[in-house]
């Protein structure tokens, strides 16, 4: 909803995604945690509680649109990630869900901290029986006593955030068990999912897989992917931890699950400190060294003669290769006894379930370069509101829009949509920007048709060797060539316009094309509008590389076509 008035329940990536897990696995939970909110809810401030009953509309229009438009159920919805929470606000929310018929789908509260929450809880009955499940992010395997006094279901819900090759697999592999090993919490929850983002934006490279090429759809399975397959393949959600769990004796742990029907699953995992730190918190040193392990079956599961096993064992950094998700022959068990010989920055399950394979994928397109010469005319967008391919949208939504009062060349443009500052949940910039292209790019020539429509006060840019992105794009740097519909143009070494060129006259005016041209060498710099070159530069400490960029000089109505770029490291 980027406006109030105007619901699109077909924006962005994020409903493809979900179908697709679910055809994949139909038990699979589906779960919404906003980060930020339309500006609109604010009511002029940059907070979402400032209407309580308008934000829990809000949150539910999303929950039925998605049932409604794509016949996908929400299971759990947070109230806002990493945020301040409203006490009275879930309390609203968890009332307006219950009279709108969506008693099924539960609150997770509050997506950032153990004790704040749980202090609240334990003070509020009608708070504590509002929250159905108490979420933590990145609570490195430990709870807080508050937490556990509330007897709620305890969740890391979200976690690892780790750069994803074997080091980062290998704090997968411990967490995964370990959350409940030390804290009780009965899902940990990844971020993210694929690291389809340009690698040097934050986080580079912090999914469970990388598929940041579509310009040659190359992508890489990485280590992550199996270790999530030693508990997912062999536990669905409905599936319990069994109280048999706990640390072994010269490091490493182990956990069991239970469906309740007999069927067992014991998942072990032995990673070495250096071998599995994850990007927070820190990680207090443990020795690991090589054991024989025996595990004794009780109850129901003394009558089992034998378990399927899957193993792993990380790599190390000095070139050993990993075996992943390989599956061995049954172990036997001998009088309710299983007994096996670990070595280090190994996984196994052990499990009741035969189901259980190794899926394979076609040999991925080799890695390229993004495009030194790239074009896009935005005539193939569908539906006309997509993001166009390959731009990254820093700050505000850049969207094919499909022009029915223009008859000449632009017809098909993209659009900057956003005229309202949203509720943010990281410093964004006050200027909207998309980013595009290689990062190490040196020189090139950006070209690019604008039209501002903003009257008097509206303003676009094209940009090129842009440094930054993410929660930091606000301190980008770069070299940004800026037009104003009061007749003026800019040159600028940062988004924050630290200004090199001073205003000076370029006769532009607004709801008028014009094509921009940023040329940028090793050792000079111009700007054009319409084949006039208005300026001319050399030396003043750029950055020496960086991405191409557009954008917009506040929350306006602004659009781009016929975007080329020539370009060279």
């Amino acid at each position: 909803m980027h406006y109030a008035n105007k619901e699109n329940y077909f924006l962005g990536y994020e409903w493809w995604l979900m179908k697709e897990a679910k055809k994949r696995n139909p038990n699979i939970k589906l779960i919404g945690l906003p980060w930020s909110f339309p500006g609109w809810l604010g009511e002029g401030e940059n907070w979402p509680y400032v209407n309580l009953q308008n934000t829990a509309m809000y949150i539910i229009s999303w929950i039925w649109g998605a049932k409604r438009h794509h016949n996908l159920d929400i299971d759990y919805i947070g109230i806002w990630n990493e945020r301040a929470f409203d006490s009275q606000y879930i309390k609203v929310l968890r009332k307006t869900l219950d009279q709108s018929g969506l008693e099924r789908v539960k609150i997770i509260a509050s997506d950032f901290l153990w004790r704040p929450i749980s202090l609240a809880m334990l003070k509020d009955p009608e708070l504590m029986e509002a929250v159905h499940i108490i979420g933590a992010h990145y609570p490195g395997t430990f709870t807080a006593p508050e937490a556990l006094k509330t007897n709620k279901i305890l969740w890391s819900s979200e976690d690892y955030s780790t750069f994803n090759n074997e080091e980062g697999g290998g704090c997968w592999a411990r967490i995964l068990n370990q959350n409940y090993v030390n804290g009780y919490m009965t899902a940990t929850i990844a971020w993210n999912l694929v690291a389809s983002y340009y690698p040097q934006l934050p986080f580079g490279r912090d999914g469970l897989m990388t598929a940041q090429e579509p310009w040659s759809g190359h992508y890489t399975v990485q280590s992550p992917i199996w270790i999530t397959a030693h508990t997912t393949q062999f536990a669905q959600p409905g599936w319990r931890y069994l109280k048999a769990a706990g640390h072994l004796h010269k490091g490493g742990s182990y956990v069991a699950l239970t469906d309740g029907l007999n069927n067992l699953t014991i998942i072990i995992e032995t990673m070495s400190h250096e071998h599995s730190k994850c990007i927070r918190p820190p990680l207090p040193f443990f020795t690991v060294s090589d054991q024989i392990a025996n595990f004794s079956l009780n109850g129901a599961f003394k009558e089992l003669k034998m378990l399927q096993v899957w193993y792993s064992k990380l790599g190390s950094k000095t070139g050993n290769s990993s075996v992943l998700f390989k599956q061995l022959p049954p172990v036997k068990i001998t009088n309710g006894i299983v007994t096996l010989k670990l070595g280090i920055d190994e996984v196994y399950s052990l499990t009741t379930i035969t189901t259980g394979q190794k899926g394979s994928h076609p040999i991925p397109p080799k890695s390229q370069p993004f495009p030194s010469s790239y074009k896009d005319d935005f005539n193939i967008c569908n539906p006309p509101f997509s993001e166009a391919p390959n731009f990254a949208d820093q700050t505000g939504v850049f969207e094919c829009f499909t022009n029915t009062e223009e008859k000449g060349d632009h017809t098909f443009t993209l659009r900057q949509v956003i005229t309202q500052r949203p509720i943010t949940w990281s410093a964004d910039a006050d200027q909207t920007i998309s980013i595009i292209g290689d990062y190490n790019w040196k020189n090139l020539v950006i070209t690019c048709d604008v039209y501002i429509e903003t009257p008097h006060f509206g303003s676009v840019f094209i940009a090129g060797r842009v440094n930054k992105g993410g929660g930091i794009i606000r301190s980008a740097k770069g070299i940004f060539f800026w037009i104003f519909a009061d007749g003026t143009y800019q040159i600028t070494k940062d988004l924050a316009r630290s200004v090199i060129m001073k205003d000076d006259y370029a006769n532009v005016t607004a709801g008028k094309w014009y094509t921009l041209n940023l040329n940028i060498n090793k050792f000079s710099v111009s700007a054009a509008i319409d084949g006039v070159v208005l300026w001319t530069g050399g030396k003043f400490f750029y950055p020496q590389n960086g991405w191409a960029a557009i954008g917009t000089g506040s929350f306006e109505f602004a659009q781009f076509d016929n975007f080329h770029i020539e370009a060279e490291n």
